[in-house]
């Protein structure tokens, strides 16, 4: 796992920090039906980094094949201070974390 890849555990106690954004790149119907709380929606299908806000971002998605590729069109913008769950939302169910319905 390199440093860019984070943990459930990494990613829960990074949301307790000021200025940290969880991104959730899937599509709008699988975010309405579960999503970690707090998360903020912007699909992969439409994904511009020049639309997230600043500060620094972690994305994530249902496996996390999806949210490292919108890492790597963050990368190719310019934008440094993202990371993302490795494993994505699977993951963070499987450590037993909250979601919301």
């Amino acid at each position: 796992m390199s440093v860019r890849d984070l943990s459930p555990e990494a990613v829960q106690a990074a949301l307790a920090t000021p200025g940290v954004t969880l991104v959730d790149v899937r599509e709008p119907p699988e975010f309405a039906a579960e999503r970690i709380a707090g998360a903020v929606n912007f699909p992969l299908s439409r994904f511009d980094p020049a639309a997230l806000p600043p500060g620094r971002l972690i994305l994530h998605c249902g496996v996390g094949k999806r949210s490292a590729m919108a890492m790597a069109q963050c990368d190719a913008a310019g934008r440094a201070d993202v990371a993302h769950l490795a494993g994505g939302l699977l993951a963070w169910k499987a450590e037993g974390l909250p979601t919301e319905r």
